[in-house]
């Protein structure tokens, strides 16, 4: 009966390899959209990864700088850095924007604020570079990540000033998967809240013809508020790096008791970022998959049903010779479990071939491969089943009177 399956497929390979491509491509699809859901799974722990931080010190009652707003003053690092259990603390801020390379399209990318201090010292700071040199200037350098596609001494505009890129990193992206900029804190906290120059110049002006700021009771006031409308003392987050031996819940609950902060340790920011952020996508992702699964059923079912309506003679002409139903029915789940196979290895080769073509990151994890390979050996089996039962009502008299 292996034979007579062979035979079988041989004698309308056509319609069973286009059927299979076709499969692989749904399959492709599928293998693709999981790989999908990894990449940012991975794209979320690659953030926490590379800020090299135990602890995110955030603005109270808010989930931190990944998930929402977040500000604190920009001089709250000192007074956790003294904490007990506290190795150093860290300013950072980040902004998602559009930044521009000279003459060149804009690119979406996260940019980072960085403190300034000894490149791999404090948190925050790309853990290692490609190509060039860390910051070591207090303003307009900048690193980038390849997925920017900006090279060394490119000039990139961001906000209103230039910045020259002096080094390239690797896989330093958002938890959306955006590319990372990293440019000196006190650029970015300008960049972060700067005004252009009119809505600058009408803000003083409405200063200025506020009666309040002109009364003898506030003298400097207004030169006070005009100066701090072009500064920004704030930041999004804190990273706190704990010394050995420390426990990081402790640790957190002395900062907020005494700070007044939130406090997130590592377990509880990867939750927020992929219990939370990834939440809504993963079920898209989800529903596209039981979507594509479906089709994929339905496709099946359709090919070995149309195979077997075209050799009902021949089933009759088996079962009038004495073959068992056993032996029709293992010949028509080895066709459909031969569909699949085909399906499986087109639909690999094409979700490996179009993965890096992808602007986001796609993981494809060799267990998702063996998941997925099962599942279309189930799902093979289980269409299959609606043929078979056809089969098996074959009358053999339908041999003598065809």
């Amino acid at each position: 009966m292996i034979s007579l399956a062979g035979r079988d497929i041989l004698h309308s390979w056509g319609k069973f390899v286009f059927t299979g491509m076709g499969l692989g491509l749904l399959i492709g699809v599928t293998l693709v959209m999981a790989g999908v859901y990894r990449g940012m799974v991975s794209d979320g722990k690659a953030l926490l990864d590379n800020t090299g931080a135990d602890m995110w010190v955030v603005q109270q009652d808010t989930l931190g700088p990944y998930a929402e707003s977040s500000s604190l003053n920009d001089d709250l690092y000192r007074g956790i850095a003294a904490m007990p259990g506290v190795a150093q603390a860290a300013n950072i801020t980040y902004l998602t924007m559009q930044v521009r390379k000279e003459d060149a399209d804009d690119v979406r990318a996260m940019v980072v604020g960085i403190a300034s201090g000894v490149p791999g010292t404090l948190a925050g700071w790309p853990p290692y570079l490609v190509a060039g040199r860390h910051i070591t200037r207090g303003h307009y350098e900048a690193v980038a990540d390849l997925a920017t596609g900006f090279k060394i001494g490119d000039r990139l505009k961001i906000r209103r000033n230039y910045y020259t890129v002096v080094g390239l990193t690797r896989r330093m992206v958002s938890s959306g998967g955006d590319p990372m900029v990293f440019i000196p804190l006190k650029d970015a906290q300008e960049a972060q809240f700067l005004k252009d120059n009119d809505a600058i110049w009408q803000s003083r002006r409405r200063t200025e013809l506020n009666p309040a700021f002109n009364r003898p009771a506030v003298p400097g006031l207004l030169d006070a508020v005009i100066a701090s409308q072009s500064t920004n003392a704030f930041v999004n987050t804190v990273l706190v790096t704990l010394k050995p031996g420390h426990s990081p819940d402790a640790v957190a609950r002395d900062i907020e008791r005494f700070k007044r902060l939130t406090v997130y340790t590592r377990a509880e920011m990867e939750d927020i970022l992929i219990g939370k952020l990834i939440a809504t996508s993963s079920r898209q992702i989800g529903m596209f998959l039981v979507i594509l699964a479906i089709v994929s059923a339905a496709i099946v079912a359709f090919i070995i049903y149309s195979l077997t309506m075209d050799k009902i003679r021949e089933i009759a002409v088996l079962k009038l010779i004495g073959t068992r139903n056993t032996t029709i029915a293992s010949m028509i789940l080895q066709q459909a479990i031969a569909l699949g196979v085909i399906g499986f290895i087109v639909g690999k080769i094409t979700a490996s071939l179009a993965a890096p073509l992808f602007p986001k990151y796609v993981l494809l994890l060799p267990l998702d491969a063996v998941i997925g390979f099962a599942s279309v050996l189930i799902i093979c089996a289980l269409t299959s089943l609606v043929a078979i039962r056809i089969a098996l009502k074959v009358d053999p008299a339908e041999a003598i009177g065809g």
